[in-house]
């Protein structure tokens, strides 16, 4: 039995049904790239879950968590390390201004998680309003929070926290409420204020400042400065999910500084290590952090504050600066888009093509004219041949991984790719259209 069988048979595969789980057995990989245990090296074009930021191997990271294993692997979170001091004060320097307290934890679900507790313990509110295109964890109230199909299977086995509505999606491609942008007013925040007042019992908004696994939605530069306003005319907290548009991916240290806008909370985990070790972040302004000065912050667990999580995140902070992969996201974004916009002319398949940074959707439809998806989620719980999924494997077999989900592809490659690089990944998606292309023929 060889690695990907015994890894099918004894582990667990997620989001999925078993039957036919066979993981590639992966066994090294470096700057852009990984390689199988056959031999065959790959182009990471989703940097793994867009978590990869800075590239396979750095070497500053790696020493990092070897220094930090020699020094203090693991003290209770009661206790303090230079690592959190170090990581603390390097937070303090890239943050959205006013955001000023860290909860460190080991994941974006369990960021998320004390995110929705702290919101609920500090406004002694309870109902959280979230959005359907939504992903923001898989735990009790962060799956609750979660707009998609994800939602589903928790609800019908063991049900999902409960005090959770959700809002319009700020769509334009596909937009919930049938508008236009920009005649539509950005009538989907305006609708946030029309559910706060007729709901009661609120205590935050959450949403991703982009959206993230569900189509990579950028917003119009309205939208976020808008929700912010409503927000704060009835007291509610605003909580940002940047798990995944953090760390650079779009072109800032975190995506809600392309609006200037700064939330109550902010949630961020994936990037901020390159994803070398799991560390999760809540961050609050110095208003919620004040609360809990005579309150108590009800929230903990083992591994909270976890040094050998904090001491490579200040190295992998400190290779962002170095490296300027802020500056790189912002130069090679434009360029990005114009290559995929060139895939949309050429393929009768791509719908839409968005993104900001290096973040991108590619967005497969059956119909242009109507934007019918090319799959849905009834499709992929009904076990149907995904379309994506098929050109996702084809891309593979050219070299290049490329996410699918549902109906779109992600391309969010390391901040670390050269534009040759660039143009690889997207010769080996280009001819693996063709697939989707057939399909609609």
């Amino acid at each position: 039995m060889n690695a990907s069988e015994f890894s099918g048979k004894y582990t667990y595969g997620t989001w999925r049904k078993q039957a036919g789980f066979l993981p590639p057995h992966i066994v090294d990989a470096e700057g852009c790239r990984f390689t199988d245990s056959d031999g065959k090296t790959y182009l990471d074009f989703s940097a793994q879950l867009m978590c990869s930021n800075l590239g396979h191997k750095n070497q500053a990271v790696i020493d990092a968590i070897c220094e930090q294993a020699k020094s203090i692997p693991f003290v209770a979170p009661g206790f303090t390390t230079d690592a959190r001091v170090k990581l603390t004060k390097k937070l303090l320097e890239i943050v959205p201004k006013g955001i000023e307290k860290f909860f460190y934890a080991t994941s974006g679900t369990e960021a998320n998680e004390a995110a929705i507790k702290t919101a609920r313990l500090f406004t002694g509110k309870y109902k959280i309003i979230s959005r359907y295109k939504s992903y923001h964890g898989s735990t009790a109230a962060s799956i609750a929070c979660t707009g998609d199909f994800r939602r589903w299977a928790a609800e019908r086995t063991h049900g999902t926290v409960p005090g959770v509505i959700f809002g319009p999606d700020c769509d334009c491609y596909r937009c919930p409420l049938g508008k236009e942008y920009p005649d539509c007013g950005i009538q989907c925040a305006d609708y946030f204020d029309y559910m706060i007042q007729r709901e009661g019992n609120v205590a935050a908004v959450i949403v991703e400042p982009i959206v993230g696994t569900n189509g990579v939605l950028v917003p119009p530069d309205e939208y976020l400065p808008k929700l912010r306003e409503v927000t704060k005319k009835h007291g509610v907290l605003l909580i940002m999910d940047e798990v995944m548009s953090g760390f650079g991916r779009t072109g800032k240290w975190f995506a809600c500084q392309h609006w200037d806008v700064t939330p109550d909370i902010l949630c961020t985990a994936k990037g901020v290590t390159g994803a070398y070790v799991p560390l999760g972040i809540m961050a609050t302004t110095r208003e919620v952090a004040d609360f809990f000065e005579e309150n108590a912050f009800a929230h903990g667990h083992t591994y909270e504050a976890h040094p050998l999580t904090l001491g490579p995140a200040v190295a992998a902070i400190e290779e962002f600066e170095r490296l300027g992969l802020n500056e790189r996201a912002t130069e090679l974004g434009p360029k990005l888009g114009a290559k995929l916009e060139k895939l949309k002319e050429k393929h009768a398949s791509v719908g839409d093509v968005r993104g900001k940074g290096l973040f991108w959707a590619i967005d497969l439809v059956r119909d242009r004219e109507t934007r019918e998806p090319m799959n849905t989620a009834d499709d992929k719980i009904g076990g149907k041949a995904m379309v994506v999924e098929q050109v996702m494997r084809d891309a593979l077999g050219r070299g290049t991984y490329v996410m699918a989900w549902l109906s779109h592809l992600i391309v969010a490659p390391p901040l670390t790719i050269t534009e040759e690089e660039l143009d690889e990944g997207i010769a080996a998606i280009d001819a693996a259209l063709a697939i989707a292309d057939a399909a609609i023929a």
